[in-house]
């Protein structure tokens, strides 16, 4: 995983409307990006929504919220619709921006071994550089967590 201080890699990935977007689209802002496992699910769907919910207070802060999972541009739209979710959501089908930033990770389940995203959330700053990396975040406190950083 990615640690504090590197220049964040650049990354282009289509949008829910299939779109692309890059990381330097969003040159001198900072950037919330948070990678989780999968739409729809019990807790990518409360993280996502603590974010929705605090989209206006990131927004005053100047900061752009972008989420990244390997879920279709399909499904994204799908789950961007059912939750109301303001924000930019990324299809990484292809592992570019979740194996750059290293959160393809061996995960455990129930005695069971498997690859997947491990949810994390990288704060980058207006010159590229991340400034907070946070490993194994909670679907619950993840998005305020992130605010109080910005915050100060």
């Amino acid at each position: 995983m990615l640690e504090v201080g590197t220049k964040a890699p650049d990354f282009t990935l289509n949008d829910k409307d299939g779109n692309p977007v890059s990381l330097r689209d969003f040159a001198g802002k900072r950037v919330v990006l948070y990678f989780y496992p999968k739409d729809n699910t019990p807790g990518c769907t409360r993280q996502a929504c603590a974010f929705a919910g605090a989209y206006e207070a990131f927004k005053s802060l100047d900061a752009v919220v972008i989420g990244v999972s390997k879920d279709s541009v399909a499904s994204h739209q799908k789950f961007a619709e059912k939750y109301g979710l303001p924000f930019v959501l990324l299809s990484d089908p292809e592992r570019q921006a979740i194996e750059a930033y290293g959160v393809w990770q061996e995960k455990k389940n129930y005695g069971k071994v498997s690859m997947g995203v491990v949810r994390s959330t990288f704060v980058i700053g207006p010159d590229r550089v991340i400034e907070k990396v946070m490993p194994k975040v909670k679907p619950d406190t993840n998005a305020a967590e992130i605010l109080a950083y910005l915050k100060g």
